[in-house]
């Protein structure tokens, strides 16, 4: 299935060598939907420079059948040392993501990409999980969703498998929900050690299309069992 081509920004088959599609724009839900739903998501350098639009080849997925739970994750996952919720602290888990202690420095969230994404939230575009401990919050990971499609656009962790356990609760949640396709732009050592894959531009864009075009939403509540997800083999 191909998607319509947007009234916005020009094709992905047209980025640069890097994924570079577009320079400029705004960071407003319309501007912000039109690239989701066409696989191309900003990555600013700064607030003062101009917006850059990319869309990679290839592209990261993490496969809701696919993710590597390792035994260690599952116990913790069943210890109960953690509680993890929907949609109870986005900003907060967007600050999280930007100012845990390995992003400092070098973040991509921008105070103009807190602005936009908070504001897609009020919208119920993007969605947050997080993960607790003593009523603190020591990870979470936050994305865009549209119809079966989430993209996941970053995570963080103050204790040790707090992303972890907060991934494995996103992956479960949408596999229940009944998702097609979790993005996760570029795949890392970190993200490929749970499972994450590469496929190309091209195939990505076509399964974009099919899980956007699924009637399913995020829902209230967390569903799924994290614990019960498959372990490597």
């Amino acid at each position: 299935m191909n998607p319509a081509r947007s009234s916005i920004f020009p094709p992905p088959s047209e980025a640069s060598p890097e994924g570079l599609v577009a320079i400029g724009g705004r960071l407003d839900p319309e501007w912000l939907l039109d690239a989701y739903r066409h696989g191309i998501f900003p990555w600013p350098d700064d607030d003062h420079s101009p917006l850059l639009w990319w869309s990679p080849d290839p592209r990261a997925v993490i496969e809701l059948d696919g993710l590597h739970v390792s035994r260690r994750l599952r116990r913790r996952l069943r210890s109960g040392r953690f509680r993890v919720t929907l949609n109870q602290a986005f900003d907060r888990v967007m600050q999280g993501c930007a100012s845990a202690p390995d992003r400092r420095g070098g973040t991509w969230i921008t105070t103009h990409m807190k602005v936009a994404y908070g504001r897609m939230h009020e919208l119920g575009h993007a969605h947050s999980v997080e993960v607790w401990r003593d009523n603190q919050l020591v990870g979470g990971v936050y994305g865009v969703s549209i119809g079966g499609a989430f993209a996941a656009e970053s995570m963080f962790h103050l204790e040790t498998d707090a992303s972890k356990v907060a991934l494995a609760s996103l992956v479960a949640h949408l596999a229940a929900r009944g998702h097609g396709l979790l993005d996760i732009q570029q795949w890392t050592e970190h993200t490929g050690s749970m499972g994450a894959v590469e496929i190309s531009r091209g195939e990505f864009v076509d399964r974009l299309a099919a899980a956007i075009a699924r009637p399913v939403t995020m829902g209230s509540q967390l569903d799924g069992d994290p614990a019960a997800l498959a372990s490597p083999s």
